[in-house]
């Protein structure tokens, strides 16, 4: 039991960085079951919620981006921020002496900075991985992309812009994504075999635009013969569910999300790099809404490798007409062969080992 492998997994803030660092955790569990994996997330992330949930061993600290708009709020928590980080060095640093760990690996966001630096900062250097979703690569892997022993990235674009010791396995995508029975969703969902199936989803927590979207096309899919599956998050349901019939199925959230896909003949979605992911593993064709307000515009650097493949097109909120919306749906789902071009394309660009391939390079750097 001495020699069991100890490893650190530290990110989050928000579902892309942290369901990474779960499927890596997760790997390696599997692979060695007496391995210890210790999380580190922060107080203010999506983790303090999912980290008790899932019952896994963690250490959650009180740091917080930089807040970058002007408002009290964010000048108060500004204020804090120094303060914060000292809190959180003198956890971490506890941590690292007693946890020992062989590696530190960071998916990203700002809970992943302080331990990535206490054990690169170290007199005898402890071994760090970085995992970057992105094709833009975060503040954090730009920070530490010198010290990294190695470097798992999903888009060529990191590979470019990184110059670093970079290694391209794709993102980590939940178990068994690829693996939905579109029979055995038909009947999950109460839609019709014979009507051609849109999937709009907006991550987790849903797309406050992409609903707005939705709600004003709708009418014209129903007329059009398309049935539509709606994830429009929690917090929007009660404002959406009168959409509900039929054939639009109007869900806060999806559990099925394996059977959504094998449903889908056509994807809508932001272009987060877990959705593209698993876009990618399913062979789907997408209409790909980059967020506006994504860090570095990574989104549209995202979707735009994706369009440069032609596996997706993409549409640009700014300049986006409702009519350009639903014209776009219409065109591409009455083009079969389009869509078969499209999900070819998504497939050659699908990675679904990627968990796996990260953890080898995890396991060579600790052997």
């Amino acid at each position: 039991m001495a020699n069991a492998l100890r490893v650190i997994i530290a990110g989050g803030g928000t579902g892309g960085h942290l369901f990474p660092a779960l499927a890596i955790g997760e790997e390696i569990k599997s692979r060695h079951h007496d391995a210890k994996v210790h999380f580190v997330g922060s107080t203010f992330g999506l983790e303090a919620k999912v980290f008790p949930v899932k019952g896994v061993w963690h250490t959650l600290v009180p740091i917080r981006g930089l807040q970058r708009d002007i408002s009290f709020r964010s000048v108060g928590r500004n204020i804090l921020l120094p303060g914060r980080i000292i809190q959180s060095m003198i956890k971490i640093k506890s941590l690292i002496r007693e946890f020992s760990p062989q590696i530190v690996v960071g998916t990203g966001g700002y809970a992943s900075a302080l331990p990535l630096y206490v054990a690169s900062g170290e007199k005898e250097p402890i071994p760090i991985l970085l995992q970057e979703q992105n094709s833009f690569p975060g503040i954090t892997t730009r920070w530490f992309a010198k010290k990294a022993k190695a470097i798992c990235v999903a888009f060529q674009d990191s590979v470019d812009l990184l110059k670093a010791d970079s290694v391209i396995t794709g993102n980590p995508v939940r178990a068994g994504i690829s693996d939905g029975n579109k029979e055995s969703a038909l009947k999950t969902f109460s839609l019709q075999e014979d009507k051609k199936t849109v999937f709009l989803f907006g991550g987790s927590q849903g797309s406050a635009y992409l609903n707005q979207q939705m709600s004003q096309t709708v009418e014209s899919l129903i007329e059009s013969g398309i049935q539509v599956l709606w994830q429009t998050g929690d917090v929007a349901y009660d404002s959406y569910k009168q959409f509900d019939s039929e054939s639009v199925r109007v869900l806060p959230f999806i559990n099925d999300m394996a059977g959504a896909y094998a449903l889908a003949d056509l994807v809508i979605s932001r272009s987060g790099a877990l959705a593209l992911a698993e876009i990618t593993v399913c062979h789907k064709p997408s209409i790909l809404i980059p967020f506006l307000g994504a860090a570095g515009d990574h989104q549209t650097k995202n979707a735009q490798s994706m369009v440069n493949s032609g596996a997706s097109q993409i549409l640009f909120e700014k300049s986006l007409s409702q009519g350009d919306f639903t014209r776009t749906i219409l065109g591409l789902i009455n083009n079969q062969d389009q869509l078969n071009q499209m999900g070819k394309a998504a497939g050659g660009l699908g990675k679904p080992n990627a968990t796996s391939d990260i953890v080898d390079n995890i396991l060579e750097i600790t052997k």
